[in-house]
């Protein structure tokens, strides 16, 4: 019984981690479409915000969803999406699946 729980407990430690990080990448979300909406008008919003937050690191995506809960996105908030937007394994994310569906 013991092996048991011993083999389970990183399993549902991992789970945590999988929630965790969902939680994470929504909430930042959140802060990403506007900023892309008014910085990148026209862009498509569902595919472009999945290229930033992919590219974006873990902190940066802790700063992001922090910034969800604020009352107006802030000039430093909005630089850091512009900064992962235009980084080149976004840019790169985005022609093929940011764009590609559209021009088709």
């Amino acid at each position: 019984m013991i092996r048991a729980v011993t083999l389970a407990a990183p399993l549902a430690l991992v789970g945590c981690a999988d929630l965790q990080d969902q939680i994470a990448r929504d909430t930042a979300r959140a802060t990403v479409r506007p900023v892309l909406a008014e910085r990148f008008p026209g862009v498509p919003l569902e595919p472009a915000s999945d290229c930033v937050i992919d590219n974006a690191s873990a902190g940066e995506l802790t700063r992001l969803g922090l910034a969800a809960n604020q009352p107006a996105i802030t000039p430093e908030t909005q630089a850091l999406v512009v900064e992962i937007a235009t980084r080149p394994e976004t840019i790169r994310c985005l022609a093929t699946d940011g764009l590609a569906p559209f021009l088709n």
